[in-house]
């Protein structure tokens, strides 16, 4: 009796081990809270993937806590990461044309944005993408706005003569362009920067102007709306070889919850300009709109100035900046 005791008991820790071996763990990195919407589309994607029963998965290392924000491509394409979710132009270093993904005027309305991640223009950054076995499961752009500590900012000739803080290099271009003096600094450093004078006008995301409590600062506020100026595309990226070595159901599996996740993003990202707005106004803070004049004149000066540049220094880049102006 014993002897067959045994052996049940070994066929059982043959057949465990055998079920942990089939399972196929996957790394995530992002730099955000998990109350990011960026941390719940990535949230998404594990627990489908983990319902599907698939011997998938998808362990996620929340801000940075893996790797720092802006150091995640370049491990991701040498498959020393599985998944991320960042901001594309971080790699901007790396693919210069990224940095289209963070052009003003680029990108009017999240509907708009929606067309622009299922476009030529798309798969062409996605074939650069491969280049360096990267592949996008989720596209996602959020919005922002511009806030004014003594007036309102909808059109370029209001930042004239501004300390302006704005978000990235092609957005520094344009506010130049417009006649305003630039002060860079982080997201995180706008509160102070205007409590102390240093600043009187800021562009950033929805998010971290509630975040940061701007509207403590401001008289007024310009949230994205029907348009809006600042887009900046932050898919969740995946090492392409890791997923073509996976099984089919597991790739089928990714690619369900997938499609879910990218439908909470877009959504989600309309909420937040939405309630950003309403933050500010129970704050006080005036409320301005951007008119489709307002956002064609900004468009005009970044043509002049930011895509002018883009294009100057990227060896494709007057192909793809009209490949994303072709999308309506």
């Amino acid at each position: 009796m014993k002897p067959i005791l045994n052996t049940a008991v070994a066929a059982l820790a043959l057949a465990s081990m055998g079920t942990l071996a089939g399972a196929t763990e996957l790394r995530l990195s992002h730099q955000w809270s998990s109350k990011d919407i960026r941390h719940q589309v990535a949230q998404i994607v594990a627990d489908e993937v983990a319902a599907a029963g698939v011997d998938l998965e998808i362990k996620i290392f929340g801000s940075k806590s893996l790797f720092k924000p802006r150091e995640q491509y370049k491990p991701l394409s040498r498959g020393q990461l599985d998944m991320t979710v960042l901001p594309l132009s971080y790699a901007g270093g790396q693919q210069p044309a990224y940095n289209l993904t963070l052009m003003p005027g680029l990108v009017k309305n999240h509907d708009h944005a929606a067309r622009l991640s299922h476009s030529p223009f798309m798969e062409a950054l996605e074939a650069k993408m491969a280049e360096d076995d990267v592949m996008v499961l989720v596209h996602g752009y959020l919005a922002g706005g511009f806030a004014g500590k003594d007036k309102c900012i909808t059109k370029p000739e209001d930042v004239k003569g501004l300390q302006t803080r704005a978000a990235g290099k092609s957005f520094e271009q344009m506010l130049a362009g417009a006649d305003a003096s630039i002060a860079s600094m982080a997201s995180s450093e706008i509160y102070n920067a205007m409590q102390t004078g240093v600043l009187q006008a800021a562009n950033t995301s929805s998010s971290s102007f509630v975040s940061y409590r701007i509207y403590e600062q401001v008289s007024c506020y310009t949230p994205a709306g029907d348009v809006a100026l600042w887009f900046m595309y932050q898919p969740l990226l995946m090492n392409k070889r890791t997923f073509d070595g996976l099984s089919e159901a597991q790739q089928n599996a990714l690619v369900a919850a997938a499609e879910k996740a990218e439908a909470f993003y877009m959504e989600e990202a309309k909420s937040q300009d939405a309630a950003s707005a309403k933050v500010f106004r129970d704050a006080g803070v005036e409320i301005a709109e951007m008119s489709v004049e307002d956002f064609d004149a900004w468009r005009a000066l970044a043509m002049e100035t930011s895509y002018a540049k883009f294009v100057e220094e990227v060896a494709d880049g007057q192909a793809l900046l009209d490949l994303a102006l072709a999308v309506e």
